[in-house]
């Protein structure tokens, strides 16, 4: 079994690392987090229409390019390098991968062309005030039966739901989880921007009064699509982790190089070194914990579901330890506003957050293995 990646997969890398480095400078990060809206609609369409990177994992017969989860995690590596400010994650990794899993060819037919040609900003709206990860944490309620049905409640820390012109809503019926299409724009959606550590990555709170839904697969069968939709997520979330942590690790590196300190670099002095080498070895053994989640994910296999547990908890601690110890490295400017240090260190801390904490998956994992 060879997990190395392929000629076009390292083609793919190298194009959108290019094109990141073009549109996703330190500059324009800066300058995108600021906004409300968190991203550039010009760089958006491009990403849409000329790269296809919306449409990467979505099937050709719904205008998407059909490649396989492997793929995804390339460009969301890439994409956590250059911590771009643009709603792909919750776009791509939540909302197209809910479709996609919901058994629900009506659904796909009428949302996945628009999500693969970057016409729709499209995002999950699972979690609540209680902050909780689980099937227990959805309380929102909706009734009513066929193709008529209403939403009311609220949902929090939605990843771009203030811009997000289709929401999936998982609420509770009679039946139990269900999933709900609802239009951004629909009447009694409120969506309010929320005030984040991150601010690269925008989060809003949608409240719901009696607000029209679409019901996506069947009733009362939410939940099994959305926690394999979870794993997914927590698989991409790590790449896109990976991709943070090897920045820093290059960042950090190039600064003990280039630091001089009593007439030697510091990357001379021991502690540096030891530092350098622990750093080194965090990221690559999360780059393997997520390159492995991406092929189960890839084949959607029985491992999946302990695997995705085990690399969100590892990438979520090696990326916070690897931003922290960049700020060591760097000293006192490590610590300044015009450091681009700290925006990983925020990322970092939020992206550990963000589907659970790493005790929350060991505790998943547990569960999962039967311990």
């Amino acid at each position: 079994m060879n997990f190395a990646f392929s000629e076009e997969q390292e083609e793919l890398r190298k194009v959108v690392r290019d094109f990141l480095n073009a549109k996703s400078s330190e500059a324009t990060v800066r300058e995108l987090m600021e906004t409300d809206d968190g991203y550039d609609a010009a760089v958006w369409s491009q990403m849409g229409e000329q790269m296809g990177l919306q449409g990467l994992i979505i099937p050709e017969e719904f205008g998407g390019s059909g490649y396989s989860y492997v793929e995804l995690i390339v460009v969301l590596e890439e994409m956590g390098r250059r911590l771009l400010c643009a709603p792909y994650f919750s776009t791509v990794a939540l909302a197209a991968n809910t479709l996609m899993h919901s058994g629900d060819d009506a659904a796909k037919a009428a949302y996945l062309p628009g999500i693969a040609s970057g016409e729709t900003i499209a995002t999950l709206a699972f979690t609540e005030a209680n902050g909780r990860w689980d099937e227990a944490g959805i309380t929102v309620e909706a009734s009513g039966a066929g193709d008529s049905w209403t939403i009311s409640g609220e949902k929090m820390y939605v990843l771009d739901g203030h811009i997000a012109s289709l929401i999936l809503v998982a609420a509770r019926t009679a039946g139990g989880v269900s999933l709900f299409a609802v239009d951004g724009s629909a009447a009694g959606v409120t969506r309010e921007l929320l005030s984040t550590m991150d601010q690269t990555r925008k989060q809003a709170r949608v409240t719901f009064d009696s607000t029209p839904a679409t019901l996506i697969g069947a009733e009362g069968g939410g939940w099994d699509v959305l926690s394999r939709v979870l794993d997914l997520a927590a698989v991409a979330l790590a790449a896109e982790q990976v991709g943070g942590a090897q920045e820093c690790l290059e960042m950090a590196v190039q600064y003990a190089k280039d630091r001089v300190q009593f007439g030697r670099p510091i990357g001379s002095f021991q502690a540096i070194k030891h530092k350098c080498a622990d750093m080194l070895l965090e990221v690559e053994s999360a780059k393997s914990a997520a390159y492995y989640a991406g092929w189960c994910a890839a084949e959607l296999n029985d491992e999946l579901p302990s695997v995705a547990c085990l690399a969100k908890s590892y990438c979520s601690e090696a990326y916070f330890h690897t931003t922290a110890e960049n700020i060591q490295i760097h000293g006192g400017i490590g610590f300044t506003w015009e450091h681009p240090a700290h925006l990983y260190f925020k990322r970092a801390k939020s992206s550990e957050l963000l589907f659970g904490d790493p005790t929350y998956h060991r505790e998943l994992l547990a569960q999962r293995i039967g311990l």
